[in-house]
């Protein structure tokens, strides 16, 4: 288990704290570099995760592709055999 040690005055807390392994500064640097670009990216709104996927009685791609005419017969013509 690790404690946070306490952060002296005057200074903010690191963003960042390496848990395990002893990255290199071209390794952090690089991970500091991805993460500001998708802060960036989210924050400008064109990045971001488009949110939930529509839902399966939204989608309107399983439609067939002409709508069926009014009149007698028209049940056999949308749902009837192919």
């Amino acid at each position: 288990m690790t404690t946070d040690a306490p952060v002296p005055s005057g200074r903010s807390a690191p963003l960042l704290r390496v848990v395990r392994g002893d990255p290199t500064p071209e390794e952090a640097a690089a991970l500091v570099a991805v993460l500001t670009a998708r802060a960036r990216a989210a924050r400008a709104g064109d990045g971001g995760p488009a949110g939930p996927p529509p839902s399966g009685w939204r989608d309107r791609s399983r439609l067939p592709g002409r709508s069926p005419a009014p009149g007698p017969g028209a049940w056999r013509a949308a749902y009837g055999p192919r």
